[in-house]
């Protein structure tokens, strides 16, 4: 191992497929120009130090874990309950690859977002594909033993630009696609001030009785197609609004069209779990200021978000 090792990976937002995705549904899923650094230093202190770092460079989580058995050092650690869930993922990384840290005497680990935290772009999916990196393992794999989930923010993590993906097979489906519609610049994604709890959504999702699922896959994977096809705003908009009425009959919650902007002249769509972190709505030069009399003040285009457009 070299001396230092750096590793990036990109943050995500899924555009379709939310919810159906974790069942095998083609998503439409996009990498952001926003992600996560990882930086390995190797030392001499037979110990692992662990520093996670925001995108303002206010350390959120300070960990040291012995080696080589991995375990925390309570006595240093300052953020326990983060760092369970570091160690797990450590754990299952080591699992999968025995010689993981085997040869070293010492690592100091620091990462660094470029995004806030709670705009739901991937934290946690940036950690994983970047620690899958650096310890040479499947992360796929990775995900399956520790947070659960359909593995579309993988993807997203090491491709750069937007994805066609499914999990319907024993190996993840992934296309790049070129999502280049004449109204890109009428597109938005408006930040809803407060983040889902991805994991918790997943389980009520699962919950959730879905007798005609496979006919639902079908179609959510159409629209996914025809979203990607699209050349008319308008034709867009009604494909946003028969996908959020999709979901919204599945999983028994209120669009968010319908709960906070009726008076909107565009359409709005949640991504990934709703009620949190971002949507996506059609709009004009006026967009910007009607979300922010709102309240909603991160009002991000398209092209600004999104991979593959600079």
């Amino acid at each position: 191992m070299q001396n230092t090792e750096n590793f990036y990976a990109n943050g995500k937002l899924l555009i379709t497929g939310e919810y159906f995705v974790l069942d095998g549904a083609k998503a439409l899923a996009a990498p952001t120009v926003y992600g996560q650094d990882l930086t390995i230093e190797e030392t001499n202190e037979n110990m692992l130090h662990w520093q996670s770092y925001d995108h303002q460079i206010r350390c959120w989580l300070d960990v040291i874990i012995s080696m080589p058995a991995l375990e925390l050092i309570p006595s240093a650690t300052k953020h326990p309950k983060e760092a369970i869930k570091l160690l797990q993922l450590l754990k299952a990384a080591k699992k999968q690859n025995p010689q993981f840290l085997s040869e070293s005497k010492g690592i100091n680990v620091k990462t660094q977002l470029s995004f806030p935290r709670n705009w739901g772009l991937g934290s946690s999916s940036t950690l994983l594909s970047n620690l899958a990196q650096w310890t040479e393992v499947n992360p796929y794999q990775l995900l399956k033993e520790t947070f659960g989930g359909s593995g579309y923010d993988l993807a997203c993590a090491t491709n750069n630009k937007s994805i066609l993906y499914s999990n319907k097979f024993a190996e993840p489906f992934v296309e790049q696609v070129n999502f280049q519609p004449p109204f890109l610049n009428q597109l938005y994604f408006v930040h809803l001030n407060q983040k889902q709890n991805s994991q918790k959504e997943v389980q009520r999702y699962h919950s959730i009785k879905k007798p005609t699922i496979q006919k639902l896959i079908k179609t959510v994977g159409q629209i996914t197609d025809a979203f990607v096809a699209c050349n008319d705003l308008i034709d867009f908009e009604k494909l946003m609004q028969e996908h959020e009425n999709l979901v919204s009959k599945t999983i028994q919650l209120d669009r968010v069209q319908q709960l906070a902007f009726s008076d909107y002249f565009g359409q709005t769509k949640s991504l990934g779990a709703w009620g949190g972190d971002f949507i996506l709505a059609t709009g004009n030069e006026d967009t910007p200021k009607y979300f922010q009399q709102k309240g909603f003040s991160t009002v991000i285009p398209y092209k600004k978000m999104i991979l593959g457009y600079a």
